[in-house]
């Protein structure tokens, strides 16, 4: 222990206010008490300022307090090397388990991160997308933290970490205070990387700023020199010791072992020779040193350079051109001059340099043509070991091109091998290298279709230049031609370039002689038009997708995919229900994947849809869950999962479940955010929440959010579903605009017109219309509504005619509203659309003046959550003198905890959380976002009904 000690203040000087937060953030990680927790804490400064050693010392007491440790170190030549810093850190600790136990302990998560973290190869399907892959990192850390806490992550040389793992690691910093883990970063702040920008700005759990070292004191220096030379040394030559290093302590300490090993008197007579001592400790003085060890040690010593961290001695000699005997010496010399590190006896490590700015030095001091010549053979020896062609790739990386075909080869090996593990942006750089080089003739389109699919989340302009470009290229294989003008096809589409992604279908499908390719770019083609919104043709595309269809039989993928475009068509325009399930059910005969790796979802997607708009919501959902488990499993946390939770979201609203529909709602606007804004995702999150806020009662919200997300002119050119306009549209109703209501929804009708889109199911743009136009100009009115109940019937979903009737009955004459109310009502009742249904009964209650009505309203519309609904039904009825149904069941009468847990919540005494606040929002039917108004109108119930209705409830108390 003495030894111990002794040794830290030999080799940490004046640090102590750094031990001091150490000490403090290990003494929270390891409380045992309830304010226990981990944290950030990140150290900063220059290079040679000591936050290795710093680190060191944090490693050595959180073991000393019984911590798991992960450690890893950024490297300057390793920083292309996707998931370098992951691996250090969790490889460790699963590596040498066999694949059955592994899949056990990640579960789902084994495909997506195990060949991140170099666990397993990649596999062949399609790969994960990088907030697939970073969540299922922060799987993998917490679930280790939680196994084996406490844990301390230390990481060094941040700044020279890879990108995939620093932005996973400075996303995931902040959730550290919530586990038992505590992180310990260090970095030199002027080489910080912008990816790793937080790292900078994120306050630690008591809210610190990373803690910058200071070069040390003259007296700290003068410490440092006299243990290492003797108390003897003069004032004068340790205040030279300090004046040539600048209080820097590796130059410091490095400066202390140069005179010690001179023997150089420590006097003031000899202080003036400490300038060039220290010089050649750095820069061309180090490199001049290097060479007086001799040739040999000199080219090993540029090997190990260019090799980087953790130098396998065997790949360094063969790089240099020695042989084991002769490395093995040049390994003694350089760690004789404290240049080079080696490992422990036993320890299975590679070479190290002393400190990393002398690897730089020694890298930077190679003569240019040489370094890339090392590079090169670095190459050629990495692969020979078995290292595989990532590990040769970030030295092809750094050669010139030559026109090899060996280099294409591991080039294009690497990026495939990235791009699965789910690093597209190494894989974009390692071919676009590879094009460099360039490749043969006849491999250039190969590699433009690759590079085009590895830029195509990151860069789609560029994706649409590269995959030209691979088209303009002589192409003999027939399937890689197919290839690419799909892929094309599908990047023009995703941004939104719909009609030219059609026209380069089309124009292509006649030189296609093999008529099972023809048959997938046509499906292709139908996809894609039915996604365009401003495709001039609609009702010729629609027939000749009908003739195709109906002769299919569904064999394959790609006639069920043209039956399932079929499917949609029919919906859309309104064919009778009967006949879209028929297509939608040949689709379904035989197990239908939303996972493929080279088709979209899009068509899986559309053929789950058709059965929400048919009135078979449960066999949507059926379909979604299973669709979004597989994005699960597949890693796809970005469009995919919120494409999935965002229609989740509309089925449910659907339903009539609101709460639930806007809690899904908003998880998918949270992941179209990640996405990016006025994005096909976003759009469709948008409009879905919307449309639920309004249904909700909250039409000031809902106003706000489409002001926040800027949602509104100009429209998507791309199909969304509900429609972006038509939504945007009935916003604009429902704050009383009607005039701009009614200029929204006329342009929906020229724009769907025309294409023949009629379904009042899928776009209900007649009968908002009919609203926004009654009060000027009632005939007109009810002509949109009448046409849209005949729409409605010619489909025959309940739900869609049951709305229609409901709206037709609002814009007719009174003495025709009961009829058409109570046909409605008696349709809803049979379908699943439970708000509507509470929207029909609440409107047949008015005409009606019937509280029983009015009561069947009330409680359907607080079922589903309806807060603005159920307001005012609570008004009216209170008003009719009818009995609130609150207390017809003692099991839905609130009692006075809950409703004291929802007056502190409202308040905003407490958190919106608990049992009591949670029983209230069931009974109420409402969430905590609607429960102030949810709350006023029980108030107002109750009070009204303690006043003489005769419920025999009291009103509400004082508490």
């Amino acid at each position: 222990m003495t030894d111990r000690r002794s040794r830290t203040r030999r080799t940490l000087f004046e640090r102590e206010s750094e031990l001091v937060t150490v000490d403090e953030a290990l003494e929270r990680l390891t409380d045992p008490g309830p304010d226990a927790g981990g944290g950030l804490l990140a150290l900063s400064g220059p290079a040679g300022l000591g936050k290795t050693t710093l680190l060191a010392e944090v490693r050595r007491r959180a073991l000393a307090r019984s911590c798991t440790l992960l450690a890893a170190r950024g490297g300057e030549q390793e920083q292309a090397q996707p998931f370098h810093v992951a691996r250090q850190l969790i490889q460790p600790q699963l590596a040498g388990r066999p694949e059955s136990e592994l899949r056990e302990t990640l579960g789902s998560w084994f495909a997506i991160v195990g060949p991140a973290l170099g666990l397993c190869a990649p596999g062949q399907g399609a790969p994960p997308d990088p907030q697939g892959l970073r969540d299922g990192l922060d799987w993998v850390l917490t679930h280790l933290t939680v196994q084996r806490p406490p844990v301390v992550l230390v990481l060094d040389d941040a700044h020279w970490g890879d990108p995939e793992s620093l932005e996973w690691l400075a996303a995931f910093a902040p959730r550290a205070e919530h586990l038992a883990l505590l992180i310990v970063v260090a970095y030199r702040p002027d080489e910080l990387p912008a990816h790793a920008e937080s790292f900078r700005t994120l306050p630690g759990r008591a809210g610190q700023r990373p803690l910058t070292l200071a070069p040390l004191s003259a007296d700290a220096v003068s410490t440092l020199v006299r243990e290492a030379v003797g108390d003897h040394a003069e004032d004068a030559f340790c205040q030279e010791a300090w004046a040539v290093t600048t209080g820097n302590p590796f130059e410091a300490v490095e400066l202390s072992a140069r005179v010690r090993a001179k023997g150089l008197d420590p006097t003031s007579a000899s202080a003036p020779l400490l300038r060039d001592l220290a010089a050649a400790q750095r820069g061309d003085g180090l490199v001049a040193r290097l060479h007086s060890l001799g040739p040999s040690t000199v080219r090993f010593a540029w090997a190990c350079s260019v090799l980087g961290t953790a130098v396998p001695r065997e790949i360094a000699a063969r790089v240099a051109g020695l042989g084991a005997e002769e490395a093995t010496d040049a390994t003694g010399r350089l760690r004789d001059a404290r240049i080079l590190s080696t490992p422990a006896e036993g320890d299975a490590g590679g070479l190290d340099f002393v400190h990393p700015l002398i690897a730089t030095s020694l890298y930077r001091a190679i003569p240019d043509a040489l370094r890339v010549a090392l590079h090169g053979k670095t190459a050629q020896a990495v692969v020979d070991a078995g290292l595989g062609p990532s590990a040769a790739a970030r030295h092809l990386m750094e050669t010139q091109p030559e026109n090899d075909p060996w280099v294409v080869r591991v080039l294009r090996q690497a990026a495939a091998e990235n791009l699965r593990a789910g690093a597209p942006e190494a894989a974009r750089r390692q071919l676009a290298r590879a094009l460099q080089e360039p490749p043969d003739f006849d491999e250039r389109a190969a590699v433009l279709y690759e590079l085009g699919c590895a830029s195509l989340l990151t860069e789609p302009a560029n994706t649409v230049n590269h995959l030209t470009a691979a088209l303009d290229e002589p192409i003999e294989d027939d399937a890689l031609r197919q290839g690419i003008v799909i892929r094309l096809a599908q990047v023009l589409s995703h941004s939104d370039h719909l009609a030219e992604a059609s026209s380069l279908l089309a124009a292509e499908i006649p030189h296609t002689q093999d008529a099972r390719a023809r048959l997938r770019l046509q499906s292709e083609q139908f996809m894609w038009d039915a996604f365009n919104a401003a495709e001039p043709d609609s009702p010729a595309r629609s027939r000749r997708l009908a003739k195709l269809a109906d002769h299919l039989t569904g064999r394959d993928l790609t006639e069920r995919y043209v039956i399932g475009l079929r499917a949609w068509d029919a919906c859309l325009r309104g064919e009778p229900v009967e006949i879209v399930l028929h297509h939608a059910d040949r689709v379904l005969r035989t197990p239908f994947s939303w996972a493929y790796a080279d088709r979209g979802f899009e068509v899986p997607v559309l053929v789950a849809m058709v059965h929400m708009y048919a009135d078979r919501p449960g066999r949507a959902e059926e379909l979604f869950e299973a669709g979004t488990a597989e994005f699960e499993r597949q890693g796809w946390h970005g469009a995919h999962l919120s494409f999935a939770y965002s229609l989740r979201a509309y089925i449910r609203y659907r339903r009539g479940r609101l709460v639930e529909a806007e809690e899904l709602a908003r998880a998918g606007l949270r992941l179209a955010e990640r996405v990016g804004r006025r994005t096909p995702v976003h759009w469709y999150a948008i409009a879905i929440l919307v449309t639920t806020l309004i249904a909700r009662g909250r039409v000031d919200e809902a106003w706000a959010l489409a002001r926040e997300h800027e949602y509104g002119e100009p429209f998507p050119a791309a199909v969304v579903f509900p429609d972006s306009q038509t939504v945007y549209a009935e916003l604009l109703l429902a704050l009383g605009d009607r005039k701009a209501a009614a200029a929204e929804l006329e342009a929906v009708d020229r724009r769907l017109t025309p294409r023949g889109i009629q379904n009042p199911a899928w776009c209900p743009w007649r009968l908002h219309l009919a609203r926004a136009v009654a009060p000027d100009d009632p005939v007109r009115a009810r002509n949109l509504a009448g046409e849209a109940v005949r729409r409605a019937r010619a489909f025959g979903a309940p739900s869609a005619v049951g709305q229609a009737l409901r709206v037709a009955a609002e814009v007719a004459p009174p003495e025709d509203r009961v009829p058409l109310l109570t046909e409605a009502v008696a349709l809803l009742e049979t379908s699943p659309a439970a708000y509507e249904l509470a929207g029909a009964l609440a409107a047949l209650g008015r005409e009606l003046r019937d509280p029983d009505v009015l009561t069947r309203a009330l409680l359907t519309s607080r079922a589903c959550g309806a807060v603005g609904l159920t307001a005012s039904l609570t008004d009216l009825l209170l008003e009719l003198g009818g009995a609130l149904p609150y207390g017809s069941d003692p099991e839905d009468e609130p009692t006075p905890e809950e409703l004291r847990a929802g007056e502190d919540s409202v308040r905003g005494d407490t958190e919106p959380a608990g049992p009591e606040l949670a029983a209230l929002c069931r009974k109420l039917g409402t969430d905590p976002s609607g429960l102030s108004d949810a709350l006023a109108a029980f108030a107002r119930g109750a009070s009204r009904a303690g006043a003489g209705t005769g419920s025999g409830r009291q009103p509400i108390g004082p508490r």
